[in-house]
């Protein structure tokens, strides 16, 4: 199985990217917290990655960090929770607030992430709030990431980030951010954000 990619970033969409690695693009899931911390195509890229095969499938899961990894891992090991489903949770928090959460036993922090539901984000305390405590040292020293030093205001920042990296200019990503924190307020999951600004810059 594919464990991590080193090599070329050739394309930045909205929840995946393509690493070039030789001459041969691999496509990459990757969270929105992790895509707004990427650098712009043509540059160089590591990632670590975890395969999940399919009957109809093989996807590659990519991560900055390795604690967002062991994050992905922990919840894709509760029942029903599948590995789109981990991402998506992984694009609503950053890895440190989200580890805290879980073990502060914090349910209704998780339900404000688009599509976690209250008995979603119950049974996601219920099975890793023992087991995310003893990763949360490393989640929590790692979640600033290894790109972008944490500033005033780190969501607005991480979601400029994410639009100029989809191909917006810095002074129209800088305008959809801020029109997009004051329509949903500062405190809604950078994944409803970006959405939000998405929506606005297509009029």
């Amino acid at each position: 199985m594919i464990a991590s990619l080193k090599g070329t970033l050739s394309e930045k969409r909205l929840d995946e990217v393509v690493v070039d690695v030789q001459g041969v693009g691999f496509r990459v899931f990757v969270s929105l917290v992790a895509q707004a911390r990427l650098p712009p195509e043509g540059e160089p890229i590591s990632l670590r990655v975890r395969t999940v095969v399919r009957e109809d499938a093989l996807d590659l899961y990519g991560f900055l960090t390795a604690a967002e990894e062991d994050l992905f891992r922990l919840l894709t090991s509760v029942s029903q929770v599948g590995p789109k489903a981990a991402l998506n949770i992984l694009s609503g928090l950053e890895p440190g607030d989200l580890a805290q959460a879980i073990a502060n036993g914090d349910a209704g922090r998780l339900t404000k992430i688009h599509g976690v539901g209250k008995k979603t984000a119950e049974r996601i305390v219920l099975e890793l709030k023992d087991k995310v405590a003893s990763i949360l040292p490393e989640v929590s020293a790692s979640s600033g990431g290894p790109r972008i030093a944490r500033a005033a205001a780190p969501k607005v920042s991480d979601l400029v980030n994410a639009l100029t990296g989809l191909g917006y200019k810095q002074q129209l990503a800088d305008r959809l951010a801020a029109k997009a924190e004051e329509s949903l307020g500062a405190d809604a999951p950078i994944e409803a954000l970006l959405k939000e600004a998405l929506r606005l810059a297509r009029g």
